[in-house]
């Protein structure tokens, strides 16, 4: 039997059972900040010849301005670093499961953050595999709620350098479908006694 980890003990509800719960594989969930930090460590090498010519030929007077110019506009550079630092630190907190109810995601560097995904919420889901998941034999699950960005790109929530995605994804799919359909049309996954919205959803082996 599944024994949850505690974290997820404490955020579940009265009658939510986790199915499934599993850790992102540490090097592939790292490497997957490699491009950010190539493009961050590239605008810090221009950043650097860029800056060191002109400190050159700076008077004294402006070489604080530029100093200062220049950090502001290395964010790029550090934030590539930081990032990857990021999903180094991380990645020892972070957990993913679904329930009978729910997608959950659990992450954190000093702290645990949780953030879950009801099943009617969830529009698409689909599997990633990239070129170092399949080095790892790894893959992402993602679902999309109709979340955006400022701009209108999507939000996905992601179950991120899993074993089995594709497991994972046909099983998390199968919950979703049952779910859905227990609730707009109460069936026998429901028991008998009460067709109501808060019974327990019972799958089928």
């Amino acid at each position: 039997m599944l024994q949850p980890a505690p974290d997820f003990q404490s955020v579940t509800e009265p009658g939510e059972k986790i199915l499934w719960q599993g850790k992102p594989v540490f090097w592939p969930f790292v490497l997957h900040g490699v491009p950010i930090l190539a493009f961050g460590l590239l605008w810090g090498a221009m950043d650097l010849g860029l800056f060191g010519a002109a400190g050159h030929s700076a008077r004294p007077t402006d070489v604080h301005f530029l100093t200062a110019f220049m950090i502001l506009h290395s964010v790029p550079a550090w934030g590539g670093v930081l990032y990857c630092l990021y999903l180094v630190l991380s990645h020892s907190n972070t957990l993913y499961a679904y329930t009978n109810r729910r997608m959950l995601m659990r992450g954190g560097v000093f702290g645990s953050s949780f953030k879950s995904i009801d099943y009617d919420r969830i529009q698409e889901l689909d599997v990633i595999v990239g070129f170092t998941d399949r080095l790892f034999n790894v893959g992402t699950v993602r679902a999309y709620s109709g979340n955006t960005t400022s701009k209108g790109s999507p939000i996905y929530d992601r179950f991120v350098s899993i074993e089995n995605p594709y497991d994972v994804y046909r099983a998390i799919k199968g919950v979703e479908v049952d779910v859905k359909t227990d609730w707009t049309y109460p069936n026998a996954l429901r028991p008998a006694v009460n067709p109501g919205y808060r019974t327990e959803y019972k799958p089928e082996r």
